[in-house]
C-alpha cells in the first residue's frame, strides 16, 4: 500500500502554469493616458526641482537597462543614456555615480523631465567587493558629488563629499533593482541590501522594487507579456524576492527592459509605465512632507 501511494504521488502532475485569473489588474493598452500623466507631473514642494530616484541591487539586475527603457519610452525612440554592458558578469559594470535626465524636445526647445534616476555600482558578494553600503547612504542623503568613482574597499573620499546637499541632491525614492532569472541572493549580499534599507526607513524614503528579466524568466511570459499577472512562477518568484528583500509585494513591479529590440513595444511600455507612475506617486507623497 505504501509503494502504491508513493508512485502515485510521484504521478501527479506538475500545476498549471496559469493562474485562473490575473493576480494584479492592469490596464493594457492605456499607456498614452500614464505617459500624459508622467509628461504632465509637477513636485508638490515648490523649494523641490527633480524628483530624485536612486536604484540599487545585484550586479546584472538590469539597473542601467531599466533607466535606458524609461528613456526610451519617454522620448518614443531608442536611446542610451545610461551605459549598459551587454555581458553577463559577476562584477559591476557601473564605475561612477551619474545622475541621468529624460529629455524632453531637441535643439533650442529641449528640455527635461523633473524625474531623474541616479545609478550605482551593484551590490556584491564578499566584504571588499562592490558598492559600500556606507556610499549609498550618503549618496540617499545627497552627500556624493556626481562623477564619484566608486571603490570597493573605502567609502566616500573628503574630496567626493558634499558637505552641504541642497533639496534636489538628495534621493525621494529608493528602488531595488533584482533579476527574476538571477539565482538565490547570497546572504552576504540580502544583509548589505538589507543595511540600505534600513537607513531609507530611517530618512523616511520610499522603497519599491522592480524584478527585471520576466521573458527569460519565463517561457508564457516571453511568448506574450500580458501573461505575467497570469504566471503561476513569477508570482512564486516575486513572493520569495519580497520575503527575502522585505519589500512588501504591492511595492514590487515586474518589468521586462529594451534589450535586443529596435522598436518600441505596447506591452513593454505598459509595464515600465507602471512602474513609473508609482515611482512618481511615492515620491510625491514623500516630497510634500517635506
Amino acid at each position: 500500500m505504501g509503494i502504491f501511494n508513493s508512485k502515485d504521488k510521484q504521478l501527479e502532475p506538475p500545476p498549471p502554469p496559469f493562474l485562473d485569473e490575473p493576480w494584479r489588474k492592469i490596464r493594457w493598452g492605456d499607456n498614452q493616458a500614464v505617459l500624459q500623466y508622467v509628461q504632465n507631473y509637477k513636485l508638490a514642494n515648490e523649494n523641490i526641482k527633480l524628483l530624485r530616484v536612486l536604484l540599487y541591487g545585484p550586479v546584472g539586475a538590469g539597473k542601467s537597462s531599466f533607466i535606458n527603457t524609461v528613456g526610451d519610452i519617454m522620448q518614443r525612440r531608442m536611446t542610451n543614456s545610461a551605459a549598459a554592458s551587454a555581458i553577463t558578469s559577476d562584477k559591476s559594470f557601473t564605475k561612477q555615480y551619474r545622475t541621468h535626465r529624460i529629455q524632453i524636445g531637441k535643439g533650442a526647445d529641449k528640455t527635461f523631465y523633473p524625474v531623474v534616476f541616479n545609478d550605482i555600482m551593484g551590490v556584491e558578494d564578499g566584504k571588499d567587493c562592490g558598492v559600500c553600503p556606507e556610499d549609498i547612504k550618503l549618496a540617499m542623503e545627497g552627500h556624493v558629488k556626481e562623477g564619484y568613482v566608486f571603490n570597493p574597499v573605502a567609502p566616500l573620499s573628503k574630496k567626493d563629499y558634499n558637505p552641504h546637499p541642497a533639496p534636489d541632491d538628495k534621493v525621494q525614492v529608493l528602488v531595488c533593482v533584482l533579476s527574476a532569472n538571477a539565482a538565490e541572493i547570497k546572504d552576504s549580499v540580502l544583509q548589505k541590501m538589507s543595511c540600505v534599507r534600513q537607513t531609507a526607513d530611517d530618512l523616511e524614503i520610499p522603497q519599491i522594487a522592480i524584478m527585471t528579466n520576466i521573458d527569460t524568466a519565463c517561457p508564457e511570459t516571453e511568448k506574450d507579456l500580458k501573461n505575467v499577472y497570469r504566471s503561476r512562477h513569477l508570482q512564486k518568484k516575486m513572493k520569495k524576492i519580497s520575503s527575502a528583500v522585505g519589500i512588501p509585494l504591492n511595492c514590487m513591479f515586474p518589468v521586462m527592459n529594451y534589450s535586443h529590440q529596435i522598436d518600441m513595444d505596447d506591452d513593454v511600455d505598459t509595464l515600465i509605465l507602471s512602474a513609473l507612475k508609482n515611482m512618481i506617486n511615492f515620491g510625491d507623497d514623500f516630497v510634500e512632507k517635506i
